[in-house]
């Protein structure tokens, strides 16, 4: 019998179709997916990808902004930018062999007196981090190597000088310290919320006035957007430009003029100065010396340069004395002691000491300069003669009185001890010794003795452990001008625009306020008045012949180097005082030797004196 072959296939068994089953499942499953996720992708997210890809192939190359000028209260130009050059790879235009590429930075390397790896790497670094922009070689050349590059361009390809703006500083080491400088955003800086609108390779302040009000200074920056392909070379011509826009005009309450007076009377000395309005803390003029150059910080500063800077053998010229420096005050620290003394009803104006040139204090003997006695003195003639005794009798009983703080927390009210607010970053908060902090640093090392009554009798004449700069001596003396009013110190006025338009005002503010009474208040300024006036006045000679009425006083403070420091505060005119003057020289002696004929100097320029003939200007304001 004849069979069909095709009848001689095995049946389907039922766990074959179940396989069958499975294994159609999972391929239509596998299948949808991939549809899904295809549909997902060119549908649902096309426009996404889409624009992903073209930003891919646009790049924004930045146009740099130039920063704002700085003006003084004048509209002087103190800060202000100038067009530099500098030398800049392109890497479209360089050469495609690394052999090549290394013998156009051998060539550079001879013009810019640098190292060709020394440039490879520097290339390298920046075309890294944005690998479609020029890589910046070196940021400031001369005319001459400028011409060299477009004389022989043909040597140098990919080498393209470009304009640059670059921050100038008219006045030189005058005012340095006050200005700052500009560098390069840090990484540190960039991750944090203050530089969230900077770039990398932006330049920000880096110190004084052009760090503190960086935000209005800085510009915003334009940008060239180009076409490149998938490796990054630029393709056809830009695509669209956005120009750059300045950063906003500051303008200060400071006067070039002082400013410069006030640089000049420290001759080269290490000191500082401050001169400051007594009622709104508006700053004229604020120095220190030694001083430096800062257009040097307009091009990369090398490590020897930083290190010279900051070398106690050269006087660490980027320390700012006048808001860092923590001196012993001498007897300009007087008149503090006074108001705590009267206020706390030690004392009265009239009452009389008996000045032999010394004094015991329990087993130690206390003794004016030189032992000099001043016989019988009230606080006028106390203050005028600087009669050690008397104070250090008034810093005697005010340890016994209350929580023995009185003197400390007069100092602490009128300003020392805490940093004044002035509007620059770094400064120092200085040290107006108590019991307690002695106490404290005892506990910590039982090798530091414990307070004692001595403590504060030094304290009484600006001694012992008292430290202060300057600007705390002008703001303490502010106060006491004004009668009560603690100023904060300041030196941004307003924000402007290019053309000098007012845009903001910045105006300043009262720290807080203290009460001193009128009467007292006279007697101390009556002191100093005569101190700078009447005969045996500690700087009577030093103003003689000064056609502003000045009252001030001087200070001769003992440092542990062993070299006296030299201090005078003053105030001007006498009796209703506009102005208070401050200064100090390191090793610069008596008081009436160094600081007081610094100070004289600056007061010249404030109220614009001829010192050669002594005569004020018509319209100087006297009274």
């Amino acid at each position: 019998m004849y069979l069909d072959s095709r009848d001689q296939r095995p049946a389907l068994t039922p766990q074959l179709a179940v396989r069958v089953a499975v294994l159609g499942g999972i391929a239509l499953l596998f299948f949808a997916v991939i549809f899904f996720r295809l549909w997902f992708l060119q549908v649902l997210s096309g426009d996404t990808y889409r624009a992903e890809a073209n930003d891919n192939r646009v790049r924004s190359i930045k146009v740099a902004a130039p920063r704002g000028e700085i003006v003084d209260r004048e509209g002087r130009v103190l800060v202000e930018n100038r067009v530099g050059i500098a030398v800049k790879v392109s890497p479209k235009q360089l050469p495609e062999s690394r052999a090549e590429r290394r013998e156009v930075y051998r060539r550079l390397g001879r013009v810019l007196d640098r190292k060709p790896r020394q440039i490879e790497r520097r290339v390298e670094r920046q075309l890294v981090e944005i690998p479609y922009s020029s890589a910046t070689v070196k940021q400031d050349v001369s005319p001459d190597v400028l011409a060299y590059l477009l004389e022989h361009a043909e040597d140098f390809p990919g080498v393209e000088p470009e304009r640059v703006y670059l921050r100038e500083y008219p006045a030189g080491e005058a005012g340095a310290h006050l200005f700052g400088y500009t560098g390069e955003v840090s990484q540190e800086e960039l991750e944090s919320d203050e530089y969230s609108d900077v770039a990398l390779g932006d330049r920000v302040g880096k110190g004084g006035i052009e760090e503190q009000y960086d935000r209005f200074l800085r510009g915003k920056n334009g940008a060239t957007r180009v076409q490149v392909d998938a490796m990054g070379v630029l393709r056809g011509q830009p695509l669209r430009s956005w120009q750059p826009e300045q950063g906003r005009q500051l303008r200060l309450s400071l006067d070039s003029d002082v400013q410069e007076a006030g640089q000049a009377s420290l001759a080269g000395r290490r000191g500082a100065f401050v001169a400051m309005n007594v009622d709104n803390g508006e700053v004229l003029a604020l120095g220190s010396g030694p001083s430096f150059d800062p257009n040097i910080f307009s091009r990369p500063v090398s490590q020897s340069t930083l290190d010279r800077l900051s070398s106690e053998d050269a006087g660490t010229p980027l320390f700012n004395r006048a808001i860092q420096g923590g001196y012993p005050t001498g007897s300009t620290f007087k008149p503090i002691t006074a108001v705590a003394a009267l206020d706390g009803g030690l004392i009265s104006p009239e009452e009389v000491v008996v000045d032999n040139g010394y004094v015991t204090i329990g087993d130690q003997e206390f003794e004016n300069a030189g032992r000099v006695p001043h016989g019988a003195v009230a606080l006028r003639q106390a203050l005028s003669v600087s009669s050690d005794v008397y104070f250090y009798l008034l810093g005697k009983e005010a340890d016994a009185f209350g929580n023995g703080n009185l003197i400390q927390s007069w100092a602490r009210r009128m300003g020392l001890g805490r940093p004044t607010g002035i509007d620059l970053p770094g400064e120092a908060a200085g040290i107006v010794p108590t019991r307690e902090w002695r106490n404290a640093l005892h506990e910590q090392d039982p090798d530091v003795r414990q307070w004692s009554v001595g403590d504060n009798v030094n304290t009484s004449i600006g001694q012992g452990d008292l430290l202060a700069s300057p600007l705390q001596m002008a703001v303490a003396y502010a106060t006491l001008a004004n009668g009560g009013k603690v100023v904060r110190p300041r030196l941004g006025l307003r924000i402007e625009d290019s053309s000098g338009r007012p845009l903001q005002e910045l105006a300043g503010s009262v720290a807080r306020r203290v009460k001193i009474d009128p009467g007292y208040r006279q007697a101390i300024l009556d002191g100093l008045r005569a101190a700078a006036s009447e005969p045996g006045g500690t700087s009577t000679p030093v103003f003689e012949g000064f056609p502003i009425a000045v009252a001030g006083k001087t200070g001769t403070a003992e440092t542990t180097s062993g070299i006296d420091q030299s201090w005078y505060v003053a105030l001007a005119p006498y009796p209703n005082p506009r102005y208070v003057i401050a200064a100090t020289i390191e090793g610069g002696g008596f008081g009436a030797e160094a600081a007081a004929p610094a100070v004289r100097q600056i007061l010249g320029s404030v109220f614009e004196v001829d010192e050669s003939s002594g005569e004020i200007p018509a319209g100087t304001a006297q009274d």
